[in-house]
């Protein structure tokens, strides 16, 4: 059994940070692409950010400047550094990675539970 499992969020005031973690467990033989969504109350989920193995690097253009992400592959594991933080990042935040449990096997989506990050202001 493989899952992604999220950690860091919070509740902190506007112009504040916070650190998401995200690490992959069980049988992996490799992981493509990870990444962080979002979804605020009453809102489709939407892209944060995005890294794939290579280390290229895509954002929301809500979120660029004040967000960057990053991943340890030694450690199966994604981080979302979250600066300068307004009310409108409040949103449950879900971890996201396309992996392989064997090297035969296409890669396959798998999501975190989601961690809820809330913005006061």
């Amino acid at each position: 059994q493989v899952q992604l499992v999220e950690s860091g969020g919070g509740l902190v005031q506007a112009g504040g940070s916070l650190r998401l973690s995200c690490v992959a467990s069980g049988s992996i033989f490799s992981i493509n692409a990870m990444g962080w969504y979002r979804q605020a109350s009453g809102k489709e989920r939407e892209l944060v950010a995005r890294t794939s193995d290579g280390g290229s690097t895509n954002y929301a253009d809500s979120v660029k400047g004040r967000f960057t992400i990053s991943r340890d592959n030694a450690k199966n594991t994604v981080y979302l550094q979250m600066n300068s933080l307004k009310p409108e990042d409040t949103a449950v935040y879900y971890c996201n990675g396309n992996l392989k449990r064997t090297w035969s096997e296409t890669y396959l989506e798998v999501w975190g539970q989601g961690t809820l990050v809330t913005v006061s202001s």
